[in-house]
């Protein structure tokens, strides 16, 4: 054996047993015991990217703060003529609830994102845990719902807003926009896994501003003609909305809570296979 032989010899086997050394590992990379790190690991990823995407703040804060002045002064008087309430009651659940909707338009724009410029496909071979990229984006969504919501309620305290029933129900009022969020978040995500086109955030915005509107977080039921009152009564922002008026004002809370729930588990329970499935055909195709 020549010189150069020799070298090239101890030259690879330096490079393959030093920078490239052979990874040993405890467990697999599907293993339960890693899956709650590399969950941990991608939820970072994703909240650093929204705290660095304007989006966020401007869809989850921004228009909802602005929306909510701009509805306390215009029809604050004229909601409490009618309803015998400060219209805060039920106009700030109703406006976070509605944020946590667009907000939902962050997640799923980053999602088409990284499908489109290779980078879901690029994680889909990095040795970790299958499910903890989609498991990281629902917690994530999750973390952004509870900054949002108190970011909402700290303005309406500002407003006027009055917790009467205690701080215990004010922790339970955070909890729904973090239900039914999560579930909504569930159902854009797997919209979006099938369908990868931005034109779907306008899609979410006409959706939230459709139950906005048809909803009795501004004026009771009863002043909806009465052909769309089944449709307005049953629908989830009414439930949410009046799940969370009794837990400041007080008021009927089992019957709405019902009814959100039912909502969201239905939504996810309906989403949860399609997502998984597209999701990793996304992941796959890049």
């Amino acid at each position: 054996m020549t010189l150069t032989e020799q070298g090239a010899q101890g030259y690879s086997g330096t490079l393959r047993n030093d920078a490239f050394p052979t990874p040993r590992r405890a467990s697999g990379e599907n293993s339960p015991r890693v899956l709650l790190w590399h969950t941990w690991i991608s939820t970072k990823r994703l909240l650093v990217r929204f705290v660095r995407d304007p989006m966020t703040f401007v869809f989850g804060i921004v228009l909802p703060i602005c929306f909510l002045m701009v509805t306390n002064v215009v029809l604050g008087d004229a909601i409490k003529l009618v309803t015998g309430a400060s219209a805060l009651y039920g106009s700030v659940p109703l406006v976070t609830l509605v944020g946590v909707m667009n907000g939902a338009s962050v997640s799923v724009l980053g999602l088409v994102t990284e499908r489109s410029n290779g980078l879901l496909a690029r994680l889909w071979v990095v040795p970790v845990h299958r499910a903890s990229g989609l498991l990281a984006r629902v917690v994530a969504d999750a973390v952004r719902i509870v900054l949002n919501s108190c970011v909402l309620l700290c303005i309406g305290l500002i407003l006027g807003l009055q917790l009467k029933q205690g701080w215990l129900a004010t922790v339970a009022w955070l909890c729904i926009p973090v239900l039914f969020g999560m579930a909504f978040a569930t159902l854009a995500l797997t919209v979006a896994v099938y369908w990868s086109n931005p034109i779907l955030v306008e899609g979410i915005t006409l959706v939230s501003a459709f139950l906005l509107f048809f909803c009795t977080g501004f004026v009771p039921l009863s002043q909806y003609p009465k052909w769309i009152q089944p449709v307005v009564e049953h629908q989830p922002l009414s439930y949410a909305t009046e799940v969370m008026r009794g837990l400041t004002l007080g008021g009927p809370i089992l019957h709405p809570l019902i009814g959100i729930l039912v909502w969201s588990g239905a939504i996810v329970v309906v989403c949860a296979i399609p997502l998984v499935i597209g999701y990793r055909r996304a992941s796959m195709r890049g």
